[in-house]
């Protein structure tokens, strides 16, 4: 006898998900993740330059969880001013029996979406009480959510967006107008004056220059998920008061705290886990730098992976 393996496409999944259940299951998972809750093996990269893409394999178990996930997510991009296609899928796994539950074929969504709640998490958690303007560095979808996402939590009174295009800079500010934010295209060196600063992109060399970036600044990187990329200067993680990370293996290896690590800028066990930073609030002085390194944790799409299926399988 045979069994219909269930397959939600997006739209399915789009019904099913809110703002406030991507939230706290991010939050909750990087909570778990911080306190040692979690399985999370190395995750898998595998690059095409000829394409311009790469693909990533990750997996996820929150100690206890009915079920853990195996996601594939794809980013490939054509070529200067021409967008990028982002592609994925998540399998949900029995954690009782080994058998594959449903498949979340939501395009790379989910994965989106987990990350801008975790970079809006993590920078409105990190980032002063009276941090109100933001250097957004890209100018892709995820760049785009960041902004919204972090709007979600605190009042953003200006953002500051710098891309290598500026036709493309110029349309993310139109499609962040029609969020009700105010954006308008920028300088690198005006984008890193801002009072909060997220890079969404897949350079391979800074972004920003450290020295540009003032005293009282918070700065989350959310590019660099793979050992050639690199958005934030070692620089900048040396002038840093406090460093987090979502995981601190995966970060020293293939994030730029990695990168500033190797180059003697930091020691190797300078970070905090960005998970604590969420569940205790911390002093902060108004004049210091604060850095994260977010590389993307299994854990996070385990979590939101299963809050979706709930409510898809009740």
């Amino acid at each position: 006898m045979t069994t219909t393996l269930p397959v939600f496409d997006l739209a399915a999944i789009e019904t099913a998900v809110t703002p406030e259940m991507i939230l706290e299951s991010v939050r909750n998972a990087l909570i778990a993740h911080a306190e040692g809750r979690t399985s999370v093996p190395p995750p898998l990269h595998m690059d095409f330059p000829k394409a311009n893409g790469d693909c990533h394999v990750k997996a996820g178990w929150i100690t206890d969880a009915t079920d853990f996930t195996v996601k594939i997510a794809t980013g490939f991009r054509p070529g200067l001013g021409m967008p990028s296609n982002h592609h994925g899928l998540v399998c949900v796994i029995s954690a009782h029996t080994g058998r594959l539950r449903a498949i979340l074929n939501d395009r790379g969504m989910l994965t989106a979406w987990r990350t801008a709640a975790a970079g809006a998490l993590v920078t409105h958690a990190m980032a002063r009480s009276t941090a109100l303007t933001l250097g957004l560095f890209g100018t892709g979808e995820q760049a785009c959510l960041q902004a919204v996402w972090l709007a979600k939590l605190r009042p953003v009174s200006q953002i500051l967006v710098h891309g290598r295009n500026l036709h493309n800079a110029a349309a993310l500010c139109e499609e962040l107008h029609r969020s009700g934010l105010p954006a308008r295209p920028a300088s690198a060196q005006q984008a890193a004056g801002a009072d909060m600063i997220i890079t969404t992109t897949p350079a391979t060399a800074p972004v920003l220059n450290a020295a540009d970036v003032p005293e009282g600044t918070h700065v989350t990187g959310i590019g660099t998920d793979m050992p050639h990329k690199n958005e934030l200067p070692p620089a900048l993680f040396h002038r840093a008061r406090l460093i987090a990370t979502d995981d601190h293996a995966q970060c020293l290896h293939h994030g730029d705290f990695g990168h500033a690590v190797r180059a003697g800028a930091t020691a190797q066990d300078s970070d905090t886990a960005a998970g604590l930073l969420l569940k205790t609030p911390f002093d902060r002085p108004d004049t210091a730098i604060t850095v994260a390194d977010l590389t993307g944790v299994g854990a996070l799409d385990a979590a939101l992976a299963a809050a979706v299926l709930n409510r898809l399988m009740p």
